[in-house]
């Protein structure tokens, strides 16, 4: 999109979008210059949003299909600075104009001259917005500089061409070229340090993209090539060596390193990597050689979805947005009047004469028209908004939006799953408890049924079974129980491997292995019992270790006021045991998928603002029930799908970060938004001259414009606060 310079565009720009027929939802984003629309294809088309847009007299156009997230910001990147370099030139040179104007002695007639070349060309972007708002019939921004500057440089105009219109009345013309020139170089100079600001909120999405190496070293016909990162295509075989930055994802084949890639996951220590490990496209490769099969390019890669939901988050919109939005409306409109009431005042009551009353009455009704311009409450939420996603996503934090932010501030309750999120999610089998047959038989017929399974138990079991020597079959009919287990049959055998909840379903007797169970438990163990042909052929016993992060993380929490309490399917004994160490003191155990729901449910009941942290399947749909969702990003897609916020760092530590950043976030929009608002309702009485009678003080209409460039760039620059916070 393009022409919006306040918020009166954008609100009218979204009022237009809301208003259409079979558009769900509509944010435009004074920032990005973007709008992110929900509509019903079935009575919608991208093409009728455009013509929407363009209709309230703004430019816009649909992105392509084919452009990755990453070449829309590169393209976002140039554009602003080339709008930067193009209103620094024109500041320059109106200034200088400015200058020339306020001290040479020069003819009326000159002047004239050099005001018209100012009003045509550096500034006429004011006046053809202007033009084309009250075409539209509407007001922005661009209509109070256009109407105040205008207006005096006609004035000014009519004294030096055809003054004996005034002194026949017996006033004596005044000019004002000298205003007019330093107003529109004021404004100028403001617009371009807000671009300048604006493009400093972008600078992590910057950083993330310089971490794509132009080009890449990939093997072929047994030689290595290098060719451009466009030319690598899914499957090539990629070389990596010591100190170049990793091109693209895929997995190592050969070689083994340590890849730094704290600038993608906010993870600060470099991470050992071999054969079958992930790499990320972007990270670093600080010590070692490896070849790396690739599995995905352009905008499926890490780097550029991580890209694609940054740029989604800040087009979004805070709810506290609407606060501004809904007196964007009505602004420009009302300072319009207070400006034509504002010179009538001063016409009727200036002392002095006519000359005199004229002379107030003009400047007066110039100044307010200045000084009301409303671009700091249309950045005061945007700003802060792209700023705390970039710094999120440098922790390693990926926040989906203005409004998860939002609500992420009033969060009073962390739920947390367990196995994946409070542990490592990597369990191994400690023990093999048999009740009949071998222990190699009772590896053979878990691990046989797990082999289908994505539960990480399942996983650990085929490991363990692989790691003896023991011989898998396929098994058939296999089934999933949430929540208990998993069922099917092994050489025609039914098998079933789950809790003591899946064994009462089935009708099997487990109250042989009593004790060792008891034991297991009460040591922040898990139990996995094995059937097989409706009997208890044994049991397996997994440790999952808590992660190293995962105490210090929920004393964070607890530091920052937030209530912790731990949601899991396992027995309460092994779930105690794991919360003690975690430090945590409300547990809620033995629970299904929708068990978890139904507890996050019962908290929002209570009045508690609930946040459901987890990594799996299972945990998606209380992700999606809790006020905030927040996956652990090595989790499930699915998981990570459903969440408000995904932790690149798989582990906890980015909760209370997050936490702390929104809070944060919130506390800068509100200083953003009371100053947006307290200049204006201190500045415009100061304007119309309600300190005159007291003190003798009149606001000249060039000291407005350099006051209203200074409000808009302070509101970027507060919110740039961010970008420099520590965030513990």
């Amino acid at each position: 999109m393009s022409g919006m310079h306040c918020a009166a565009c954008q609100a009218r720009v979204q009022g237009a979008l809301q208003t259409m027929p079979g558009v769900t939802a509509a944010a435009v984003n004074l920032m990005t210059h973007t709008a992110t629309v929900t509509y019903d294809p079935a009575s919608v088309t991208p093409a009728a949003v455009v013509d929407r847009v363009r209709s309230t007299g703004y430019g816009a156009e649909a992105p392509a299909d084919d452009t990755s997230a990453i070449e829309e910001q590169e393209s976002l990147d140039q554009e602003q600075a080339a709008t930067f370099r193009d209103l620094s030139r024109k500041a320059a040179l109106v200034l200088a104009a400015g200058l020339i104007v306020a001290v040479a002695p020069l003819p009326r007639i000159v002047l004239l001259a050099i005001t018209f070349a100012v009003v045509a060309g550096p500034g006429r972007r004011f006046y053809t917005s202007a033009w084309s708002a009250a075409r539209h019939r509407s007001a922005n921004m661009d209509t109070l500089i256009a109407v105040g500057t205008g207006a005096a440089f006609i004035m000014s105009a009519l004294a030096t061409l055809v003054p004996g219109l005034f002194t026949s009345r017996g006033v004596t013309p005044g000019v004002y070229y000298e205003a007019v020139v330093f107003i529109i170089a004021l404004v100028l100079v403001g617009n371009a340090l807000e671009a300048r600001a604006t493009r400093q909120t972008a600078a992590a999405l910057r950083a993330l993209i310089a971490l794509r190496p132009a080009r890449a070293r990939i093997e072929r016909n047994g030689t290595e090539e290098e060719v451009s990162l466009d030319a690598v295509r899914v499957g090539d075989v990629v070389v990596v060596r010591p100190g170049e930055r990793i091109p693209v994802d895929g997995v190592i084949v050969r070689g083994t390193s340590a890849v730094d890639e704290s600038l993608v996951t906010g993870e600060s220590l470099p991470v050992d990597k071999g054969p079958g490990d992930l790499v990320i496209g972007g990270a670093f490769n600080s010590a070692g050689a490896f070849a790396y099969h690739v599995t995905a390019v352009g905008r499926e890669t890490t780097l550029a979805r991580i890209v694609a939901l940054m740029r989604a988050a800040q087009g979004t919109r805070a709810p506290i947005q609407r606060l501004a939005d809904r007196v964007s409306a009505v602004f420009v409109p009302t300072v319009m009047a207070i400006a034509a009431v504002t010179f009538v005042v001063w016409l009727l009551i200036a002392p002095g004469g006519p000359a005199t009353a004229w002379v107030r009455a003009l400047s007066a009704a110039l100044a307010v028209l200045i000084i009301a311009c409303p671009c700091a409450m249309g950045l005061a939420v945007p700003a802060a908004i792209m700023v705390a996603s970039g710094k999120g996503a440098q922790l390693g934090i990926l926040i989906k939006g203005g409004e998860a932010l939002q609500r992420l501030r009033a969060v009073d309750t962390v739920v947390l799953d367990k196995t994946g999120t409070i542990t490592e999610g990597k369990p191994a089998v400690t023990d093999v408890i048999t009740a009949e047959g071998s222990p190699g038989n009772l590896l053979r017929l878990a691990g046989s049924l797990e082999q289908s399974s994505e539960h990480p138990l399942g996983r650990a079991v085929v490991a363990r079974a692989l790691a003896d020597g023991v011989a898998l079959a396929r098994a058939g009919d296999f089934r999933a129980v949430p929540g208990k287990g998993a069922t099917g049959n092994v050489d025609g055998v039914p098998v079933a491997a789950g809790n003591a909840a899946l064994m009462a379903d089935l009708a099997v007797d487990i109250g042989r292995l009593g004790a060792a169970a008891s034991d297991a438990w009460a040591s922040g163990k898990t139990v996995m019992y094995v059937a097989a042909a409706g009997r208890l052929a044994g049991m397996l016993v997994l440790a999952d270790p808590i992660r190293s992060a995962s105490r210090d993380a929920v004393a964070r929490l607890a530091a920052l006021g937030l209530d912790v309490v731990m949601v899991t399917g396992d027995a309460p004994r092994a779930a105690g045991a794991i919360a003690r160490q975690a430090g945590i003191t409300q547990v809620v155990a033995g629970v299904l998928p929708a068990g978890k729901v139904e507890e996050i449910e019962r908290l929002q009941r209570a009045g508690h603002v609930v946040a459901m942290v987890g990594d799996g399947i299972n945990d998606a749909p209380a992700l999606s029930a809790a006020d905030v969702g927040i996956a652990i990003g090595t989790g499930a897609d699915v998981a990570i799908e459903a969440a408000d916020v995904t932790l690149l760092r798989g582990d906890l530590e980015g909760v209370p970060r997050a936490v702390a950043l929104s809070r944060r976030t919130m506390r800068i929009i509100k200083q953003n938004l009371f100053w947006a608002f307290a200049y204006n309702v201190i500045g415009i009485p100061i304007a119309a001259g309600i300190l005159y009678p007291l003190w003798g003080v009149m606001l000249s209409p060039i000291l407005a414009s350099g006051a209203m460039a200074v409000s808009s760039v302070s509101v970027v620059t507060n919110s740039l606060r961010l970008s420099r916070a520590r965030i513990q």
